[in-house]
């Protein structure tokens, strides 16, 4: 996808901050969408259907976190691109964007070069999605999220409950790398306490039933799937 092709919605309920990033992106080419809360975002969304929203976290009203989860439940946005705008100074918890739908933060105030090559990064990650059916995972591996099974090969591969849930999770975002405590609290929770090498060992039964190649880790980070492995 051109850039030209690319929008941008950004969310922040300072005017001076939208005009300094707005002003940035459309000098290289993006098309920028702007909202200064919540409730303009989600109708701006729902109308332009961006690639990218850069998401303001403190708001008044609506704050970025729930605005985040009425963004990801839009049709037409489940490829869109999430990054919460934070300042330096907040104490917040980044599971918590995490958890709502965020894949990246930026901090403010930040060079406009950096926000450049911040965007373009997160906008490669976008246009790396594959295009797939619904259900297909990679050449001869299918999901049933209703039935809770994965075909590999034409073969039935029954998942318990949280196997599933953890492929489920690392397949919604391709080459996406899911950080462990990102995983921890979308597939386990934050009420539930599990010891140090669940998320290991779990990976591992699933490279046995699927291939060892499709989850892949990221060293001191944590995992990814990668529907073309080489």
């Amino acid at each position: 996808m051109d850039i030209e092709n690319f929008t941008i919605l950004l969310v922040d309920d300072e005017p001076d901050i939208l005009d300094f990033i707005g002003y940035n992106l459309k000098k290289e080419g993006y098309r920028v969408v702007t909202a200064l809360d919540g409730y303009e975002a989600v109708e701006k969304a729902r109308e332009h259907l961006p690639q990218l929203v850069i998401l303001d976290v403190m708001m008044p009203g609506m704050d970025g976190i729930e605005t985040c989860e009425k963004l990801k439940d839009i049709p037409g946005l489940s490829g869109t691109i999430i990054a919460f705008l934070t300042a330096r100074n907040e104490d917040y918890s980044q599971l918590a964007g995490f958890s709502a739908g965020a894949d990246d933060y930026i901090a403010k105030p930040i060079k406009p070069s950096l926000l450049i090559s911040r965007v373009k990064a997160l906008l490669r990650r976008y246009r790396s999605e594959p295009d797939r059916k619904d259900g297909e995972l990679a050449e001869g591996l299918r999901i049933d999220r209703e039935r809770y099974v994965v075909w590999r090969k034409n073969e039935k591969v029954e998942l318990p409950r949280k196997e599933f849930e953890l492929l489920n999770l690392l397949v919604s975002r391709p080459q996406k790398v899911f950080t462990r405590e990102e995983i921890f609290l979308k597939v386990w929770g934050s009420e539930v306490i599990v010891g140090e090498r669940t998320i290991d060992v779990h990976i591992r039964k699933l490279r046995e039933k699927i291939g060892l190649d499709y989850i892949q880790t990221v060293k001191g980070v944590g995992y990814k799937y990668n529907p073309d492995p080489k």
